[in-house]
């Protein structure tokens, strides 16, 4: 049985977890960072990998959201991470005790981010997860999953990717892992969620609360998989 903890959106406040005990995988969907600039946002990541490192936690994974310019640009690349013992996954998989685990940091478009693409072509991304793909990791949402939001008008929405959810159905993979969405004002994304019909738990990790940065909101998920 491996024990993961998943975390998200830690916005440069990852010091203020608290890291559980008898953690086997430590898996990150995005946001460590905040600046647009990818030259300001490189410290806050490097700063972000020194204490991700740092953690006595075997496996480390880590997946780009579309705060992390530094990445996006290649100012912190893969080998960065690989010479830290972490595994980065853009679009990619890798197998860990023969758990096979896909990532990938695109979103749909909002605004003028990193790794976003327009909904009518994201659904290009996902057809890349393998059928037999244990945990899938994205930086946002299914849609319909802990995806709830206000628009820019204050419109009540569901924020996620349809495409990812139906490929998420396809495959049933047993974990779905996220965040990109934060708990705001009245709402809570933060947490899990099964749907009745299907094996796959689904997994908001984001730890901030909009509006409320500075403190934590949660300490992110623990899951287990065989």
């Amino acid at each position: 049985m491996m024990k993961i903890w998943h975390i998200s959106d830690t916005h440069t406040y990852h010091d203020l977890l608290q890291v559980p005990e008898g953690i086997d995988m430590i898996i990150h969907s995005g946001d460590c960072s905040n600046p647009r600039d990818p030259y300001a946002n490189e410290s806050e990541v490097r700063c972000f990998l020194t204490w991700f490192h740092s953690l006595n936690i075997k496996y480390k994974i880590y997946v780009a959201g579309n705060h992390d310019s530094s990445i996006e640009k290649g100012l912190v690349d893969k080998q960065t991470f690989t010479d830290l013992g972490i595994i980065y996954l853009e679009n990619d998989y890798t197998i860990i005790e023969g758990i096979k685990i896909w990532g990938s940091p695109y979103t749909p478009t909002f605004g003028h981010w990193c790794f976003m693409k327009a909904r009518d072509k994201i659904s290009r991304v996902w057809e890349h997860i393998p059928d037999d793909t244990d945990i899938i990791i994205a930086h946002g949402p299914p849609k319909g999953i802990l995806d709830f939001s206000y628009s820019r008008e204050g419109v009540f929405e569901r924020c996620g990717c349809s495409a990812l959810m139906k490929k998420v159905l396809k495959v049933q993979p047993a974990l779905c892992l996220f965040g990109h969405i934060h708990n705001c004002e009245d709402i809570i994304n933060a947490g899990t969620v099964k749907l009745s019909s299907y094996k796959t738990i689904f997994s908001n990790g984001s730890v901030v609360t909009d509006g409320k940065f500075g403190r934590l909101s949660s300490n992110g998920n623990i899951l287990k998989i065989k």
